[in-house]
């Protein structure tokens, strides 16, 4: 199964691993330092809750697919909005900003991505990559 979702996701285009590898994966995971914040726990479980579930998704179908979209629009649509709010409120001016806009411009940048693939997966595109 493991060869079986990593082959799956070698298939897919290099700026797309790249991004998932070394962007997007990572700067969820950061949130993990955020924990500490009033706020952080909220931020950490979105970020990290639109992970999770893509990691049965990736094992029921043996690789990756555009149903993964579904919990980044579940649990970032809402993360980006509280982003949003934390930073425009200055609650979240505590070290941590630089981080907060990378993380919200990031998921900004996926949900752009996941709401397209999500639309096409309910069209019936069920291809694994």
């Amino acid at each position: 199964m493991i060869a079986d979702i990593w082959r799956s996701f070698r298939r897919m285009p290099g700026w797309v691993q790249i991004w998932v590898a070394f962007i997007l994966a990572p700067a969820n995971l950061a949130t993990l330092t955020m924990v500490g914040q009033p706020w952080g726990w909220t931020v950490t479980g979105l970020a990290i809750g639109g992970m999770l579930p893509n990691l049965v998704i990736m094992g029921a179908e043996r690789g990756l697919s555009k149903l993964m979209a579904l919990p980044h629009l579940i649990m970032w649509t809402p993360l980006v909005a509280y982003l949003a709010y934390l930073l425009s409120t200055g609650a979240a001016n505590s070290g941590y900003g630089a981080l907060l806009w990378a993380v919200l411009i990031i998921n900004v940048i996926s949900l752009a991505f996941d709401f397209p693939d999500f639309v096409k997966w309910r069209r019936g595109d069920r291809a694994i990559a």
